[in-house]
């Protein structure tokens, strides 16, 4: 019997259900047996998010470097550079929602874990004041272990240097709309991720600051099975709606006219252009 080639099939994290790779895609990397949302790379995100052709990236020249001389960390950088073709964990920008224009951020887990270091936060930091200058919604999605621990301190700031730039940009009137998808965990979420003016996730995403193992030992023990999910968040109050990937677009555009925002017209497009955005 001849195998299966490579890149034809592949089985669900969730339900080990064998499905083409080619359904899989088409349903946004959503099992359509289980309804399991298999993680997303920056650019799938971006593609079922915003207008076609619209995403202009912005700090893309970013990187880190070794702040604190941690072992090995530059060759780790180094590979996570290689196997993601992206130089951070996170990738920022301007975009196009159903003709309305907003900055946007979106966290890969394939870059150690979408860990939070020092560039990470200058990134989320200056996507926030981009957003604060030019009046304009953010929307960031998040994926994370945390905070990038091979930064000790430096990586622990961002937590802080996040948050305070979410409030200025509060304070210029600017809507934020937080995405938590899994997992996102640790200072991410106990920074930026949990000051939306709106959060949404994605069903059965981890959310929690610390594992189960540490719910375990805080509790005695006993956890619900849906424990730090993003349904369990919701069912709390922490969590505003959990949106099924393929409603995620739609819901953001209607967020966003909620919040006032209007479709660009040609002649705003034409003044866009001239002042270089």
């Amino acid at each position: 019997m001849e195998s299966v080639p490579d890149g034809v099939a592949s089985k669900c994290q969730a339900c080990d259900e064998i499905l083409f790779v080619r359904e899989l895609e088409r349903n946004l990397q959503v099992c359509p047996k289980c309804g399991h949302h298999h993680r997303l790379r920056v650019a799938e995100r971006l593609a079922i998010t915003l207008d076609e052709g619209s995403f202009v990236e912005m700090d893309g020249d970013l990187v880190s470097g070794d702040p604190i001389g941690f072992p090995g960390y530059s060759e780790k950088l180094t590979a996570a550079r290689s196997a993601t073709g992206l130089n951070e964990a996170i990738v920022t920008g301007r975009g196009v929602i159903d003709g309305m224009p907003l900055i946007i951020g979106v966290a890969d887990f394939a870059f150690m874990g979408g860990s939070m270091g020092s560039v990470f936060g200058e990134k989320i930091a200056r996507a926030f004041e981009r957003a604060a200058e030019e009046v304009l919604p953010i929307v960031i999605f998040s994926a994370s272990g945390g905070a990038r621990m091979q930064e000790g301190l430096v990586a622990l700031m961002q937590m802080a240097k996040t948050s305070a730039a979410a409030k200025r940009a509060a304070l210029a009137g600017v809507p934020f709309i937080s995405v938590l998808t899994d997992p996102t965990t640790g200072g991410v979420l106990a920074s930026y991720a949990s000051l939306g003016d709106v959060i949404l996730a994605e069903p059965g995403a981890v959310v929690g600051f610390a594992g189960r193992r540490v719910g375990r030992q805080e509790l005695g023990g006993h956890l619900p099975p849906n424990f730090q999910t993003s349904e369990f968040q919701a069912e709390h109050g922490f969590i505003d709606r959990v949106v099924h990937r393929k409603d995620m677009r739609i819901v953001l555009s209607c967020l966003l006219r909620f919040f006032g925002s209007e479709p660009i017209g040609e002649d705003d497009e034409i003044r866009e252009r001239a002042n270089g955005r």
